[in-house]
């Protein structure tokens, strides 16, 4: 029985830019702190290996202290055998971070800078190390060379398949070549793992993307994970069991609206628990019909909320605003100023003649509008 961790895209360094100050330091923090986090997943699946599948480098020039770090997380892990290899982001070209890992690295890591098998005991692993950030041929073809007769085969690869054409997307952060689905068929692999796309997905029963171990968006919605891979012998179908190893989660919700709905309850409903919230990135999209009244409880909920997340943000974008007497009363009951400026913005936000585009800055602003009253009244 041979049993390790596969992962992928760590993308320590990563620097988070479009986040406040404070989330990015919890961000890469939480990143840098997944080694530690994978090392203890390994030895609680009893596994001495961890596979990394590429980009366990944002950049091809990450700040000296990311990289000595790294290599000090790896070498207090003292237990564990760490094959690393090259991605996209870290490929081969960034020759000054690989001649540094190279003189730096602890024993107990082992690089796969070309596509020589490693033994690990039974095991040979079959690297693809990403020779550019696009190499723009398939590196796994590579994998068909031959072992010793009853050693295990596992690949390890970085880049797009075909099938993610269906998803959307070739890859994760742009092609690195494009590889065979039925590659572990064509070179006789027990186990081929696969990085740069960030979600997990299962292509065949032994053909898995690992995703990332610390999520970096909304993108993907699972958890921060990494899998743990147990092969009993060559020929074997793998186990393959999901291991959780993120700190920060990200969570996107979808919240459809109608007039009837009390939306404050429905939000509250909806919201991460509160033990969750310290930790939790939470972005809601909201469409629907909705009353002015309404849209002003459902920004001021989610703004009383928003101190207990990491991060919250919301789009209320795709609303589409209604209004009634009792919201333009609500604004300005004598029928002034402010009446006639509501009035002209809810018959504008309900014109079929003007674009989309205008009719929701027009109801953005009665939106406002009624929130400048109600603080003006608090």
């Amino acid at each position: 029985m041979f049993r390790f961790i596969h992962t992928s895209d760590l993308h320590l360094g990563k620097p988070f830019g479009r986040h406040t100050e404070d989330v990015r330091g919890r961000l890469r923090q939480a990143r840098h702190g997944v080694l530690d986090r994978l090392a203890a997943a390994a030895r609680d699946q009893g596994a001495g290996t961890i596979l990394l599948a590429g980009d366990t480098f944002d950049q091809e020039t990450p700040a000296p202290t990311i990289t000595r770090q790294a290599l000090n997380a790896m070498r207090q892990a003292e237990d564990i055998t760490w094959v690393l290899m090259p991605g996209n982001h870290d490929s081969l070209v960034a020759s000054e971070l690989w001649q540094t890992i190279t003189r730096d690295k602890p024993d107990n890591l082992v690089l796969a800078l070309d596509a020589e098998p490693i033994v690990l005991g039974a095991a040979h692993i079959l690297p693809a190390p990403c020779t550019t950030r696009n190499p723009g041929r398939d590196l796994t073809v590579d994998m068909a060379r031959p072992t010793p007769e009853g050693a295990l085969r596992i690949g390890l690869g970085h880049g797009g398949i075909h099938d993610f054409a269906s998803l959307g997307s070739v890859a994760a952060e742009g092609p690195s070549g494009t590889i065979a689905p039925d590659r572990a068929a064509l070179a006789g692999l027990d186990y081929l793992g696969l990085g740069d796309w960030h979600g997990q997905i299962r292509v065949s029963a032994n053909t898995w993307y690992s995703g990332t171990p610390e999520p970096d968006s909304f993108k993907h919605a699972h958890a921060g994970t990494a899998l743990a891979v147990s092969l009993a012998g060559v020929g074997s179908v793998p186990d393959v069991k999901p291991v959780r190893t993120g700190a920060i989660h990200w969570q996107r919700l979808a919240l459809d609206l109608m007039p009837q709905d009390d939306v404050i309850e429905l939000v509250a409903g909806r919201l991460p628990p509160l033990d969750l919230r310290r930790d939790t990135l939470f972005h809601m999209d909201v469409q629907g019909r909705l009353g002015v009244q309404q849209v002003q409880q459902l920004r001021l909920g989610l703004e009383r909320a928003a101190p207990d997340f990491l991060n919250l943000t919301y789009d209320l974008g795709a609303v589409r605003l209604e209004h009634n007497t009792n919201d333009l009363d609500a604004i300005d009951p004598s029928g002034g100023a402010l009446r006639q400026a509501a009035e002209a913005l809810a018959l504008r936000a309900q014109d079929v003649d003007l674009s989309a585009a205008d009719r929701q800055i027009a109801a953005s602003a009665l939106s406002q509008l009624f929130f400048f009253v109600a603080e003006q009244d608090a």
